[in-house]
């Protein structure tokens, strides 16, 4: 197993392959706050790697084999290829290299309290939940997020305690390298086609992950979802399960209502803390789940339940996830990270519940694997839009494949009876959007790849915003 201690400095030049990603700069920039020498490249600047310039760290925007100079420890992301010249170069030095994920479960254990957030989906934004409650509390938690959070400026946040929040995410198997103090499960769901077998195989690497617990853990786990239920039989710490109208779970919502925004408010029942009414700032019924596994994650830190309400009251999304962008002829333009049929499909219902005008999505599918694994799923995703206009297909770290196309998808959803127009770049569909914009309309950007620039395109504001 690799190790990592902060005690031992036998790696004190780290060098990141991949440096611009969300988590790998995240662990870039904790490692330069405790002195670390880092240095990185990835194929584009960004606003992550410009943040971690500013810090000193030594950027590269290529990837070629001179970068590597003399490090003593490599980290790549699961998006670099064998191929890689840089990664090919540190291997014939005989350079110890290590994936972001077997990185990441060394770095947590060096905290003595370690919060692990995992699930198919809403990870991001139950971490961020969480982090938002801990920063305004006795905690000085270090933070590792999947997105930009207001409150801590970023993505990053470098505590001086002994906590440390993380997602943990799933993809390659990568949570079975995570030994958290506390590990929350929201959800399990087919994704990551291209390296699982099966929802069977996913649920067998998610009971792995609880294999991995001590038995001084707690295990927070949604029992609502029924691919969630096996992973109780193996977990050796304390299993805290919670559900929505499910007297089986340790903690119970009830009472659920909405204002006319579509902001929730519930109850939250459990013989640990009595009935406590939560009321969210944001829409969205998969929020009260997010919202109550946050909840949970900090009561059973020690936080006091005050602040925990007036917290989860005052949290406003993560950019990219419902982010409103502008406006544009009295059209509202918001942008999110959906990038799986579920996911669109929950954002889209909680939208349309409190449309005014039409709701228009833009859709840009991630990978050619899921999107044609997931074909089926993703045409019967799109009802609750009135107009659906789906891009090229981001294709991240895969190589093109002819077999499948976003044609495809449009013409499966026009079967459906869903408005759907294929558009191939950010142009065309910026272009066609603007023609249809009435006061009153929604403008959903969706996905995980760069839909944002579409969204920013539309509302008129610099795409380096």
């Amino acid at each position: 197993m690799f190790k990592f201690d902060f005690n031992d400095k036998s790696y004190k030049k780290i060098h990141f392959i991949g440096i611009g990603g969300v988590s790998m700069s995240g662990i870039a920039h904790l490692l330069k706050h405790l002195g670390y020498e880092v240095s990185g490249s990835d194929r584009n600047a960004s606003h992550f790697t410009k943040n971690l310039e500013k810090m000193g760290v030594e950027i590269f925007i290529g990837q070629k084999k001179e970068n590597i100079n003399n490090p003593d420890l490599v980290v790549y992301t699961d998006a670099i290829a064998d191929d890689n010249e840089e990664l090919i170069k540190a291997r014939e030095l005989d350079v110890p290299v290590v994936t972001r994920g077997v990185f990441l479960g060394a770095l947590m254990r060096n905290y003595k309290y370690s919060i692990g957030v995992s699930g198919s989906h809403g990870k991001s934004t139950t971490t961020s939940m969480i982090a938002k409650i801990l920063m305004h509390s006795d905690v000085d938690p270090s933070i590792l997020l999947g997105g930009d959070l207001d409150d801590i400026n970023g993505n990053v946040n470098c505590g001086n305690s002994d906590y440390l929040l993380t997602e943990a995410c799933e993809f390659k198997a990568n949570i079975l390298n995570y030994y958290p103090s506390m590990a929350i499960v929201l959800n399990i769901d087919e994704d990551h086609l291209d390296f699982y077998k099966d929802i069977n195989h996913i649920v067998s690497t998610f009971i792995g992950y609880m294999k991995n617990l001590d038995e001084n853990s707690k295990a927070i786990i949604n029992i609502d979802d029924e691919n969630c239920l096996p992973l109780l039989d193996h977990i050796k710490g304390e299993a805290i399960t919670f559900g929505m109208e499910n007297e089986d779970a340790v903690y119970n919502i009830t009472n659920i209502d909405f204002d006319e925004v579509g902001h929730p408010s519930y109850d939250l029942v459990s013989e640990k803390f009595g009935t406590h009414h939560f009321t969210l700032g944001i829409i969205g019924r998969y929020n009260i789940y997010n919202s109550a596994a946050a909840i949970i994650a900090c009561y059973e830190t020690g936080i006091p339940i005050e602040i925990i309400k007036q917290y989860i009251n005052e949290y406003k999304n993560l950019h990219r996830r419902m982010e409103v962008i502008g406006e544009h002829k009295g059209g509202i333009v918001m942008t999110d990270y959906g990038h799986h049929p579920t996911e669109i499909k929950a954002t889209l219902g909680a939208l349309s519940e409190h449309k005014k005008g039409k709701l228009i999505c833009a859709f840009q599918p991630h990978t050619y694997s899921r999107t044609k694994l997931l074909m089926e799923d993703f045409s019967n995703s799109f009802y609750d839009a009135d107009k659906v206009i789906v891009t090229e297909i981001f294709a991240a770290r895969e190589k093109f494949d002819p077999t499948v196309h976003s044609i495809d998808l449009v013409e499966k959803l026009r079967e459906n009876g869903v408005n759907a127009i294929y558009k191939k770049t950010f142009e065309d569909a910026n272009e066609y959007i603007l023609n249809i914009i009435e006061e009153g309309d929604t403008i959903l950007t969706t996905g995980c790849g760069n839909p944002d620039v579409l969204a920013k395109m539309i509302a008129g504001v610099s795409i380096e915003d």
